[in-house]
């Protein structure tokens, strides 16, 4: 059973609104805007819970309790101590990069998602290179983290933000290469006829498709991704033990809570990337009983795919919880030394099976 391939963005009903010209793209574009900020506030603050509920029960802890039922209105409350907190601004900092700082590690999540096709019908654009803007978009988060540690006139935080942009953007190749093996051996760089490519059963996801060679991939982005994100293990860039925080050392109120945010919407966009490269994006799980596919087919994709981001979210938060940080020069050699060169590897295996024609239909 397959989707059936339409091109009824939320463009198209904008559009069939009767708008004048260029009034609907405007709306298209607030509207899109407005539901991407939606999903990254409101999953933002649930993360949050989330993860301090799955640190607890790896550590046979409760948690946060007190506040509201299990402690699910923590999150709130911190959110309100932030936006009532003062902002203080170092000494002989640069007031502008200062503040826009910030804001650019966020931006870069909301632009990834506005590309994400959350269902079959449910995405905000679809740009024809989906996977090489993906990859730009990356760089947007490196600099906002630069300027930052750079902007606050701080020696720890000049420190922090350095070893965090020699971390991003090292893993960020590694990032890319994965995403470009997903590129040659689907043939199409349109992310959502990229998730149309893995039609029909669990087998036709890409970490299946490819034999051995698309788990490998899903691995080793899962591992890449995280030190691109920043979080632990490889928090080395914020280092609380070491550095005092590093990069947002001398950030309070709202411009710590922006950096606070944009962690989590980048934990989203990438499990969002991971489920759309691999994992069959919206597609249900079919297994070729056609009983059975009916019954998945007839859940919305949206569920499938909000699924799929759960998981692996609920991922990163266990390996984040489970593995020691390793030393910052232990963590650029395994990226230098080891990563790289196997994901290397790994696009010119993608090119000979490809080329072979060793992918499966």
């Amino acid at each position: 059973m397959d989707y059936i391939q339409t091109t009824n963005f939320i463009g198209d009903w904008v559009r069939g609104l009767g708008l004048p010209w260029g009034l609907d793209r405007a709306v298209n574009g607030i509207l899109g805007a407005l539901t991407i900020a939606g999903v990254v506030m409101a999953g933002a603050t649930l993360l949050v819970w989330v993860e301090r509920k799955v640190s607890a029960l790896i550590q046979s802890r409760l948690g946060p309790m007190r506040v509201g039922p299990w402690g699910i209105l923590q999150s709130v409350a911190d959110i309100l101590k932030l936006l009532v907190k003062e902002i203080l601004v170092p000494n002989g900092a640069d007031r502008l990069v200062y503040f826009l700082a910030p804001m650019l590690p966020l931006t870069a999540a909301f632009m990834v998602l506005a590309v994400i096709p959350f269902g079959p019908t449910l995405q905000v654009a679809n740009p024809d290179l989906g996977v090489p803007y993906l990859i730009a978009m990356g760089g947007i988060g490196v600099l906002g983290i630069l300027i930052g540690g750079w902007a606050s006139n701080n020696k720890f935080s000049l420190l922090g933000s350095l070893r965090s942009g020699a971390q991003m953007v090292s893993y960020e190749i590694s990032v890319a290469v994965i995403l470009l093996f997903i590129t040659l051996v689907s043939g199409t760089t349109d992310l959502r006829t990229l998730v149309l490519t893995q039609q029909g059963t669990v087998l036709d996801w890409w970490v299946f498709k490819v034999p051995g060679l698309g788990l490998a991939a899903f691995v080793l982005y899962l591992i890449s991704s995280t030190a691109e994100l920043n979080r632990a293990p490889f928090d080395i860039a914020e280092a609380e033990q070491e550095i005092a925080a590093g990069y947002h050392t001398e950030y309070s109120g709202m411009g710590f809570a922006m950096f606070f945010l944009a962690e989590y919407g980048n934990l989203i966009a990438s499990a969002g990337v991971a489920a759309t490269c691999f994992l069959g994006g919206f597609l249900p799980p079919a297994i070729g009983v056609p009983a059975v596919d009916r019954a998945l087919f007839a859940v919305p994709g949206l569920v499938w795919f909000a699924l799929k981001v759960a998981a692996l979210i609920l991922g990163y938060m266990w390996f984040r919880w489970t593995f020691p940080r390793p030393r910052v020069d232990q963590l650029m050699a395994l990226e230098w030394k080891f990563l790289l060169p196997v994901n290397l590897g790994l696009l010119s295996l993608g090119a000979l099976f490809t080329a072979m024609g060793w992918v499966l239909p």
